[in-house]
């Protein structure tokens, strides 16, 4: 039994010798600690990281740092100007319409738009069919005229003398007859054979036979006598008339030839071949290729500002490569009636290919009233949308908020109650600067 109860009972070891650290440790407090500080100084610096971004910081001027070599310049006041853009087309400065002198149909037109014309040089052909029986008309009343005329100054021919002379002596025996019957009518009145009515019909006889014969006398006498000056003189003006007429008529003919009165580039035809043309109906306009004028309107603050005699660069759009400085030639005293603007005008020569009815745009420079000092763009320093300057007060860089009047390329016209003229200011090296920086000057003052 011993022994069985010996073998179920389980062994009970003696206990093992162990160190003196546990088998589950605790963690240390200030690890814990430590990490959370960590976190918080990180998180510190995210938020001053995000809270500054988009703002420049200021350069750290550290406690003794070198002075700053700097380039100066001496203030100077100057008259600043601004550049206005001005737009504007070119127009032809010479521009005409050639126009027929006699009405007919268009036979031929010799030109196109574009072709070159001469002064002189035929343009357009009409019909003169009735030109030229007008002149037909004319050369045979002119000849009637001078055959009147060649009849007087010869005189009267003897045949036409005698004629006029048979015709006195009939009229005489005529007269006599009528006497004669007067005579024997009074005697048989007297004696009652006849009536009174009698004898006064041939008295009324008597009377127009010695009325023929007065007038045959002096046709006659006429004759004989010839033309006298006055008739002479006369058929000459008749003539002279005629003859007005005849070149009138050939003139007439000649203007259906129609020609250019001037030099120029044909712009526009008005008629083809087959019209019919009135007097005085257009058949081509021209306009001169030797100078064009260009039209710029004025913004309405600029009136009355602009004279004669002032530069303005000229540009085109559609002639990238060229620019051109002209001056302006006048100023347009009244507005135009479309933009309701004052209008300036700039005669030029225009390059090749320029046309009228092109845009154009031109850069007016202006001077302003404003007080102010022009100096270099290297003077200015932008710092949270201001513009600075900076002075040298006892070595030190001291910034001055400026007005920029007027940008002008490389220069700019500032302003500050606090600038005055020959102060001293930092031309290079002012990038970066601090107020209270030192600042050390190289070079003199310009």
């Amino acid at each position: 039994m011993e022994s069985l109860d010996s073998q179920h009972q389980p062994s009970i070891d003696p206990p093992e010798t162990f160190d003196a650290q546990p088998t589950h440790p605790n963690r240390k407090p200030w690890i814990g600690l430590l990490c959370v500080g960590l976190v918080a100084v990180g998180g510190f610096g995210v938020w001053r990281m995000f809270s500054s971004a988009g703002e420049k910081p200021a350069v750290a001027q550290p406690q003794g740092q070198p002075p700053r070599a700097v380039e100066t310049t001496r203030l100077a006041p100057g008259i600043p100007t601004r550049t206005v853009q001005l737009l504007g087309q070119v127009e032809a400065s010479q521009q005409s319409t050639i126009r027929a002198q006699t009405g007919g149909i268009v036979e031929e037109i010799l030109v196109q738009p574009g072709d070159p014309v001469t002064a002189g040089m035929a343009i357009a052909v009409l019909d003169d069919s009735d030109q030229q029986l007008g002149i037909a008309q004319a050369q045979a009343a002119l000849a009637q005229q001078r055959s009147n005329l060649a009849r007087l100054q010869v005189g009267t021919r003897p045949e036409i003398i005698a004629q006029r002379q048979a015709t006195v002596n009939a009229a005489k025996a005529r007269e006599q007859e009528a006497q004669d019957n007067f005579k024997r009518t009074s005697g048989l009145v007297k004696e009652g054979a006849i009536s009174q009515r009698l004898l006064v019909e041939a008295r009324s006889n008597v009377d127009q036979a010695t009325e023929a014969r007065l007038a045959a006398e002096a046709s006659l006498a006429e004759a004989k006598a010839g033309p006298i000056r006055e008739e002479i003189d006369a058929q000459k003006a008749n003539v002279a008339a005629a003859i007005a007429t005849v070149n009138q008529a050939q003139l007439a003919q000649q203007r259906t030839q129609i020609v250019a009165t001037e030099s120029g580039i044909v712009q526009t035809r008005h008629v083809s071949r087959g019209d019919l043309v009135q007097s005085s109906g257009q058949i081509v306009t021209l306009v001169s290729g030797n100078q064009v004028d260009v039209f710029l309107e004025l913004p309405e603050d600029l009136s009355g500002r602009v004279t004669p005699g002032m530069s303005i660069a000229l540009t085109a759009r559609a002639l990238p490569q060229w620019k051109q400085q002209a001056t302006i030639t006048a100023v347009v005293p009244s507005a135009d009636t479309t933009s309701r603007r004052q209008r300036v005008r700039v005669q030029i020569n225009p390059p090749q290919g320029m046309l009228p009815g092109m845009a154009i745009s031109g850069a007016l420079t202006l001077p302003t009233n404003r007080e102010s000092f022009v100096v270099s763009r290297d003077v200015l320093t932008r710092r949270r949308n201001e513009w600075l300057v900076f002075t040298i007060a006892d070595g030190k860089a001291k910034p001055i908020p400026v007005e920029l009047v007027t940008d002008m390329g490389k220069q700019v016209a500032i302003f500050s109650p606090e600038l005055r003229s020959g102060q001293e200011i930092v031309l290079r090296g002012g990038d970066g600067l601090n107020e209270g920086a030192p600042v050390k000057v190289i070079g003199d003052p310009s």
